[in-house]
């Protein structure tokens, strides 16, 4: 693999509050990336293009490919945990974390893991502050089955 080639491997985290498809798109082509794994429980917007299906013919569309691991979702009542501080935010990232040991999800963090050794993965959901939402648990667990720090996801 040359030096280029894995500088775009790995993971980053991304979120599209207040963003259109449009750049959101950008901002992953910026990055280098080549698979968005969707982690919304519900991959629903009100938001034009950011839907399943259309932002996964937006991406298609860019070169990118989209994947939805709904394994990987936080359940509606969990995430204004995350939006907290404390012990509340404690308390939610603790319950996501548990929901991360069932089998499903614990295959669908291997996946993730296993893309991200061969191109620049994205793992999307709605808040734009990462340490709000529960992808910032899914980017850890990934990067510590990648080998790597959690500084290691090269952007948000």
């Amino acid at each position: 693999m040359t030096s280029r080639q894995q500088d775009l491997v790995g993971l980053v985290g991304v979120g599209y509050e207040g963003r259109t498809v449009e750049e959101l798109i950008e901002q992953l082509h910026a990055l280098g990336v080549s698979r968005l794994v969707d982690v919304r429980l519900n991959p629903l917007s009100r938001k034009r293009g950011l839907s399943k299906t259309a932002l996964g013919q937006a991406l298609h569309a860019a070169g990118i490919v989209y994947e939805h691991r709904r394994e990987l979702g936080n359940p509606k009542d969990n995430r204004p945990g995350f939006a907290s501080t404390g012990t509340v935010r404690d308390h939610a990232r603790s319950r996501y974390t548990e929901l991360l040991h069932q089998p499903q999800a614990r295959q669908a963090l291997e996946d993730v893991a296993a893309a991200g050794r061969q191109e620049r993965v994205a793992v999307l959901c709605f808040e734009a502050d990462e340490n709000q939402c529960h992808r910032q648990v899914v980017i850890q667990e990934i990067q510590r089955r990648l080998g790597r720090g959690t500084d290691a996801r090269g952007g948000q």
